[in-house]
């Protein structure tokens, strides 16, 4: 027999019992839709991350009290809560020390509570970005003036009642103005707007836009309480000098905060990398749970596959009888069960890759990132589906080969 003539009849008997056909497939399509679906999400994300963890800018990392990541339900969670709050004034300490080391030192407080801006009868939303910032706090944070000016090292010294504002909270406040100069209200106290930072959009679904920084001291000043901790963000002279810089912060965070040669360090450090790092190991271990679980759902897959195939096998029986008593070769009967087999499989994976890419991508997009197609876990799941339908449909094929027309003539 030709080889498109077994495709043809190969078809023909899955289609002849359709429901049958779709409730086996359904298992391949669940494992390679949870593969397929976590990785496109994955993948999604990993190529929008450097941008999305991207904070510090170039050549920056950044002191803090709590590592990155960090859980009040984690382990070691005491060691953390016990540690001593980085101060201001061990953050300004810090940063004389570094004069002449790094480009950029940043001080910046926040207490994580989302804010409200007010001016006049307009009112943003209850959840601005709102925080205390240095000189240095724009270039450390990537962000860039678009009108007016930054903080002076005077604005910062004085605890000057001032402030620069994101594009959401102009929009929202002075729709129809320029924002600078005027009065703006926030948790009841007022500061004049001096600068409107350059648009940055959203990260992770979250916008960058909707922020309002003050001068760190006049942020300590009116909302600082025994909680907040001070991050330092520190931007080396240059890629070269990077490690460098690492050990001489080191050295200076550890004279800042008064710890004796025999004390280890009481904060932490942290980097665009380590940050890349941690969701990179996020990620795998995401993977590696659908790599699991697909699995499982694969081999019950597979399983069913060859169930069927065996069914398929015994009610036909008697088709196969008459194909080799007028001259059906064994190879030809084996290719025809093989191909069923595949056929099952394959349809089953193709769904599960466009059932996987559409929920992947729709993830995706819900977070902001770029829309990609797995082109390469594609064709793995498929090569995997092909695998699955040979392995798993081998035996049942081998068994239709090898029946004798004799006793198959026979069969009722």
């Amino acid at each position: 027999m030709k080889i498109q003539e077994i495709f043809g009849m190969s078809l023909s008997s899955l289609a002849v019992n359709k429901l049958r056909s779709i409730l086996t497939m359904s298992g391949i399509t669940i494992g390679v839709f949870s593969v397929i679906g976590v990785m496109t999400t994955v993948s999604a994300l990993r190529g929008s991350i450097e941008s999305g963890l991207n904070i510090l800018g170039s050549n920056a990392f950044q002191f803090q009290k709590f590592p990155s990541g960090f859980s009040s339900g984690g382990e070691n969670r005491r060691k953390y809560q016990l540690r001593r709050n980085i101060t201001l004034e061990q953050g300004q300490r810090y940063q004389r020390l570094m004069e002449g080391i790094a480009e950029v030192v940043s001080l910046e407080l926040y207490d994580f509570t989302p804010a409200q801006a007010v001016y006049q009868n307009r009112k943003t939303t209850p959840d601005q970005t709102f925080g205390g910032g240095n000189q240095h706090y724009l270039a450390a944070n990537q962000y860039a003036i678009e009108t007016g000016r930054n903080f002076t090292e005077g604005d910062v010294e004085l605890a000057r009642p001032l402030c620069v504002i994101g594009q959401g909270v102009a929009k929202k406040l002075f729709p129809a103005e320029t924002p600078i100069g005027k009065t703006i209200k926030v948790r009841g106290r007022a500061y004049m707007v001096i600068g409107l930072l350059a648009e940055r959009g959203t990260s992770f679904g979250q916008s960058q836009d909707d922020i309002i920084i003050v001068p760190v001291s006049r942020f300590q000043m009116e909302f600082g309480n025994e909680r907040q901790s001070l991050n330092i963000a520190t931007q080396a002279l240059s890629q070269e000098v990077y490690n460098e810089t690492i050990d001489k912060a080191i050295t200076a965070m550890r004279i800042a905060r008064g710890l004796k040669p025999e004390d280890e360090n009481d904060f932490e450090l942290f980097s665009n990398e380590s940050l890349i790092a941690s969701f990179a190991k996020v990620a795998d271990a995401v993977a590696a749970g659908s790599f699991v679980i697909s699995g499982i759902a694969l081999l019950a897959a597979g399983v069913g596959i060859m169930n069927i195939m065996l069914v398929s096998v015994t009610e036909r029986t008697k088709e196969i009888g008459i194909r080799k008593s007028i001259g059906a070769r064994k190879i030809s009967i084996l290719t025809q069960f093989l191909i069923e087999a595949v056929a099952i499989s394959l349809a089953g994976g193709l769904v599960g890759i466009l059932l996987g890419v559409a929920a992947g991508n729709g993830l995706a997009v819900w977070m902001k990132a770029s829309i990609i197609f797995p082109w390469l876990w594609a064709a793995i799941g498929l090569l995997v589906c092909s695998g699955i339908g040979v392995g798993f449909g081998f035996y049942p094929a081998w068994k239709a080969a090898s029946l004798d027309p004799i006793e198959a003539l026979r069969y009722e």
